[in-house]
């Protein structure tokens, strides 16, 4: 349907896909629970809220998942027609998001646009 939001994976230029490849690392239970929360994102998209999506910063949003051993997120943002990008998977083990991770998502995001924009 054309009115509704899609999710698409943000792919290096080498073809790597991120965030696929953290979500093939998790257990079955929070692979699970991450297809409902995205799912969830899609459906809400801009309307998503705590504690389902949690705004970072600018254009940047994550959703998380609790492991039994470990905290999960994925950054992601809203793009033009309909889309949500997914670009960074990682594991967290902090309350406070690392730097490096929001620096990473970021450089993803710029790259995307960049793309986009040819």
């Amino acid at each position: 349907m054309a009115d509704e939001w899609v999710i698409e994976y943000y792919v290096e230029d080498n073809g790597r896909v991120p965030v696929r490849e953290i979500l093939q690392s998790v257990d079955k239970e929070t692979y699970a629970r991450f297809l409902w929360s995205l799912e969830q994102v899609r459906v809400r998209n801009i309307m998503a809220r705590e504690p389902l999506a949690r705004h970072i910063e600018g254009k940047i949003w994550e959703i998380r998942e609790y492991s039994h051993t470990n905290i999960y997120r994925i950054l992601y943002f809203f793009s033009s027609g309909k889309r949500i990008i997914l670009l960074h998977g990682f594991t967290k083990k902090t309350q406070k998001l690392p730097g490096k991770e929001l620096e990473m998502a970021m450089k993803r995001l710029a790259r995307f646009i960049e793309r986009e924009s040819r």
